[in-house]
């Protein structure tokens, strides 16, 4: 089914500043937390750290403990053909279909001859559909991490 296929994202506010990722990344460290895939946006006002990691329970239990706020939502994590077109042929799919992809960020480590990319778009078990229909592989959370 759907749900099996979605992963959890960790989702960080950062102030804009000195040492505000540092200590976010030390705290995860100081648990054992190892993050798969993490991406940094940034606005004026706050930046926002997404990762994967193995423990989302533990690791927002951790942040929350020191005053950091966090959210916890669904990602798909896909498959990728590592050569030039790999990407372009999953989000046209998607674009194809009418789903709209918010952002997507890739792992940081693989053991696959396949890129891997985590996307969040507004309707995921829309985007798993149309994605599994077009042969895309998609990760299971077990999958992730064991990568």
């Amino acid at each position: 089914g759907d749900c099996e296929m979605k992963i959890k994202q960790i989702s960080v506010f950062l102030e804009n500043r000195k040492g505000r990722l540092w200590k976010a990344l030390n705290v995860l460290s100081n648990a054992g937390v190892n993050i798969r895939a993490l991406s940094i946006a940034d606005t004026s006002e706050f930046g926002i750290l997404r990762m994967i990691v193995p423990e989302p329970e533990l690791a927002e239990e951790k942040l929350v403990e020191n005053n950091f706020v966090v959210k916890v939502n669904d990602v798909i994590a896909v498959e990728v053909s590592d050569e030039p077109g790999g990407l372009d042929a999953v989000l046209g799919l998607l674009n194809n279909a009418d789903v709209n992809v918010e952002y997507l960020y890739a792992f940081v480590e693989k053991k696959t001859n396949k890129a891997i990319v985590v996307i969040r778009t507004e309707d995921l078990n829309a985007s798993i559909r149309v994605l599994e229909d077009g042969g895309v592989t998609i990760l299971s959370t077990e999958e992730v991490n064991k990568l």
